[in-house]
């Protein structure tokens, strides 16, 4: 998950540390990819993120990572 004031929004950090991840055989959460762009406009004053869709692409995020560390404990 990266955030920027650009339209990147950090989605070459995260391809570079998606390489990095190989080389290392870690297990990345491969999807889905947050990429925030313009940033600047996603959250309120507070720091608080109020875009809809940044949001439920966090929560997926998320549940994914939930789903994915049950896989590995079992």
């Amino acid at each position: 998950m990266s955030a920027s004031v650009g339209m990147l929004g950090g989605a070459r950090a995260q391809y570079h540390l998606r390489q990095i991840f190989v080389y290392l055989n870690m297990y990345p959460i491969n999807g889905p990819e947050v990429i925030v762009t313009f940033a600047q406009d996603k959250f309120d004053a507070n720091g608080n993120l109020v875009d809809e869709n940044t949001q439920m692409f966090v929560r997926q995020l998320l549940q994914n990572l939930v789903n994915w560390t049950k896989k590995l404990k079992q």
